[in-house]
């Protein structure tokens, strides 16, 4: 296998679609996607298992995260595909690796854009208790469709804007949290009071920052639908390290940086999993008309991740088309470059969430969010992977990347045993032992089928050869 192979397959996958992202939607989107329901309304059980340390549990998978962005966003500029990861696994691993990867990626986004519509009827019941989630949902889903069905452009331009005020949200909040902490308000300083008087900086042991590590790793969820936009972006060579550098000071400034705040604010056993955090921590400071604002923050991160989602998972089945393991009918494009069949059937997938609203309203969070990660886990080890195979067809051909990650190949090993580590968590936690059982079901089943597909497409070349 060389370079200029992959590279030829690489430009086939790409006809059709338009580069209509700019730098600027790149930018902020990048930023934005590290923003989402995880952080605003997950992280609270995460604070509820480690208490103060879950700034340390933060810090421990937002480095990892980092090292995986980083071997994703070589492969990306190498080779800027819609299809991501999912293409670099067909090529650097097989053809299987990538089937199971780009089906698993598609099913992700399925997933978590029926959360992000779970998500927010549950955040429309601060403003309007008795109305049904699944109302919600339906017209969340209606008007993020119709935006991805214009064009590239347009989904971009929606997806800044919506990053923009997540991001001035977010760090407004962290701005005016550090001031009351400090005590820049006529109010006197808090400091750190509300760690030492409530058990310390790990008030719950090694042992709740250990198990933290499942929630926190579900904030950090979607973070690698970057990839997927490289396909779609000018000058991906340029914008693509940009964005992908700025991980690491998202990662200190929205996780950490937030996180902080947050239990510098308020005692964090006095935070719950019902309500985020971050307008727990307000009210208990006696803010409380900051949380309609945060409330409304929080459906904007849901409408966000939702529109990305919605994206990624339409481009992810039309190249798993072009790759002849979906349908050829997915990978048609209008005029306007819009995968249009592929957006509809994701869309009408998604939908199911309005009916599951309405039968089991209330009981989904938890199952989506195992779920996630335990796909996010086959994701991110199928990019650590990639890299390494794709560092080793590099050496063979004399190439050397542009934007080499770092610390190649102990970074690859310190991210899969990282990974592992996070699944054998997820089995002895009650909440995500779903996620931990579905996961090498899940697998087993896309294998299952890879092979069916293997045995008919074999009778298909013998039935055109006897022809």
């Amino acid at each position: 296998m060389t370079v200029v192979e992959n590279k030829t397959s690489v430009d086939i996958a790409d006809d059709g679609l338009h580069r209509g992202m700019k730098s600027r939607h790149l930018q902020m989107i990048s930023f934005g996607s590290a923003i989402g329901t995880g952080l605003f309304l997950g992280s609270g059980a995460s604070i509820q298992q480690a208490g103060p340390g879950v700034l340390v549990a933060f810090a421990i998978a937002g480095f990892v995260i980092y090292l995986m962005m980083r071997m994703l966003g070589e492969m990306a500029v190498a080779h800027p595909v819609s299809g991501s990861f999912s293409t670099y696994a067909r090529e650097y691993i097989g053809r299987r690796a990538g089937f199971i990867t780009g089906w698993n990626w598609w099913f992700t986004t399925i997933v978590v854009g029926m959360l992000e519509l779970t998500a927010a009827g549950t955040i429309m019941d601060f403003w309007f208790p008795d109305l049904p989630h699944w109302i919600t949902a339906l017209v969340t889903l209606l008007i993020v469709t119709a935006i991805n069905l214009v064009h590239v452009g347009a989904f971009a331009e929606a997806e800044f804007w919506l990053s923009f005020i997540k991001v001035a949200a977010l760090i407004l909040m962290i701005v005016v949290g550090a001031a009351i902490v400090l005590g820049l308000t006529p109010e006197p300083a808090l400091g750190v009071k509300n760690i030492t008087e409530h058990g310390g900086m790990f008030p719950m042991g090694f042992t709740g920052v250990l198990f933290s590590l499942v929630a926190v790793i579900f904030a950090f969820g979607g973070i690698e639908s970057i990839g997927t936009a490289a396909g779609e972006t000018e000058n991906p060579e340029k914008t693509l390290p940009n964005a992908i550098n700025s991980v690491i000071w998202r990662i200190l400034l929205f996780y950490i940086g937030g996180m902080g705040i947050i239990v510098l604010l308020a005692p964090w056993d006095q935070l719950d999993t019902a309500t985020s955090p971050f307008v727990r921590a307000l009210t208990t400071i006696g803010i409380s008309g900051a949380a309609t604002g945060l409330n409304l923050i929080v459906l904007v991160a849901a409408l966000s991740v939702f529109n990305t989602m919605t994206f990624s998972g339409t481009r992810m089945l039309r190249d798993l088309s072009l790759g002849d393991q979906a349908p050829p009918f997915f990978a048609a494009t209008n005029s306007r470059g819009v995968p249009v069949r592929a957006l509809l059937f994701n869309a009408a997938l998604m939908g199911i969430s309005v009916l599951l609203n309405y039968l089991f309203e209330g009981k989904l969070l938890i199952i989506f969010i195992a779920i996630i990660v335990g796909a996010e886990l086959i994701s991110w080890t199928s990019i650590t992977i990639s890299h390494f195979k794709f560092r080793q067809v590099q050496r063979q051909d004399g190439v050397k990347s542009s934007y080499a990650a770092p610390f190649f190949p102990i970074a690859n090993m310190i991210c899969l045993a990282f990974f592992a580590m996070i699944y054998v968590l997820m089995a002895i936690l009650p909440d995500y032992r779903t996620g931990a059982i579905a996961l090498p079901i899940w697998i087993l089943v896309l294998g299952v089928i890879w092979q069916g597909k293997m045995i008919h497409d074999r009778r298909q070349e013998k039935l055109s050869d006897a022809s």
